[in-house]
């Protein structure tokens, strides 16, 4: 099935669909370059978020992916690259990250002086789809370069560069995460660093902010049914449960977010279909994620109210 088939399956309107069709016959890739466009096994699930979506991108938007840990940002944004066909670019925003992560260097090519494009640069240039992971945790001199990249005259002009002309094919594709307890304006997420300069609000302008909501016990078992279509369902449904127990304990701050990870559920599923004990899995894919003895007492404890120590994979595949 292919992608395409699978929005439809969810109810995406066709004329949406149609309108990416041309869109990708309109924006051809380079040959070099299509091995940056992502074929994911996942899709996300949501048919307003994919209209959302897929609407403020073929208007020439870019859009930021907020919502709680494990809601499916990442999943949606290689997604959204693979429907339209683009190649992309991603950069995951972290202390380090600067304008040379972004725009590029100076390097020494056959005793000239070149430089190295960065990601938003190759992005810019190739009418790439590019990806800030955690956007909220940039820093000043890397929220210059986005700032002039994200700007309406599709211009990026940062001083010490050269001008560069987005291609009209570009987008930029935002995520970020929020605490349970509340949504965490970007600044504070920032350390309130850009309060002052108004940096926050000029940022955050500059995107359609798209809000992903918490993954419901229906959407949870459609993930896990595509992913694991070989296993007992009402064992799926103690997995989902794990999830869901967790989430709702990081939600009444028991627990830190730490172990609500749906990559980690999935990964303990696929190592139990290789062998692995359930308990084993469990283990490595969710109970190893926090660090705190306290806190792994209180998700041993969830888990083990839906994961017996004697289960063996066969009870479960």
């Amino acid at each position: 099935m292919t992608i395409f088939e699978k929005l439809e399956e969810q109810g995406v309107n066709e004329k949406l669909i149609k309108d990416v069709e041309c869109f990708r016959k309109e924006y051809l890739v380079a040959e070099n370059l299509k091995d940056r466009i992502p074929k994911c096994e996942t899709i996300f699930y949501g048919k307003d978020i994919w209209s959302m979506c897929i609407t403020a991108i073929l208007e020439g938007e870019n859009i930021l992916l907020s919502g709680p840990k494990a809601t499916g940002k990442n999943v949606l944004a290689d997604n959204l690259c693979e429907v339209f066909g683009r190649p992309q670019w991603n950069t995951s925003f972290h202390v380090n990250t600067d304008s040379t992560s972004l725009i590029g260097t100076d390097t020494f090519i056959d005793n000239e002086v070149r430089l190295r494009r960065g990601s938003v640069y190759e992005c810019a240039a190739n009418g790439g789809f590019g990806v800030f992971d955690e956007i909220n945790m940039a820093k000043n001199d890397a929220l210059v370069v986005l700032h002039s990249a994200l700007d309406y005259r599709k211009i990026i002009d940062v001083p010490g560069y050269e001008k560069i002309s987005l291609d009209p094919a570009t987008r930029f594709i935002g995520t970020m995460n929020y605490e349970y307890a509340g949504t965490k304006e970007l600044n504070e997420a920032l350390g309130n660093l850009y309060v002052a300069q108004g940096q926050y609000e000029a940022l955050v302008s500059r995107f359609m902010t798209i809000d992903i909501p918490q993954i419901d016990e229906e959407t949870l078992m459609v993930i896990l049914k595509q992913e694991f279509s070989d296993a007992k369902e009402d064992m799926l449904r103690q997995f989902a449960g794990i999830f869901l127990d967790l989430q709702e304990k990081a939600m009444n701050s028991e627990i830190s977010t730490k172990s609500v990870d749906l990559r980690g559920i999935m990964g303990s599923l696929r190592t139990i279909r290789r062998g692995l004990k359930p308990m084993l899995a469990i283990n490595m894919g969710v109970i190893g994620k926090t660090f705190d003895q306290y806190e792994k007492e209180i998700v041993y404890d969830v888990i083990r109210t839906r994961i017996r120590e004697d289960w063996l994979p066969e009870d479960i595949f």
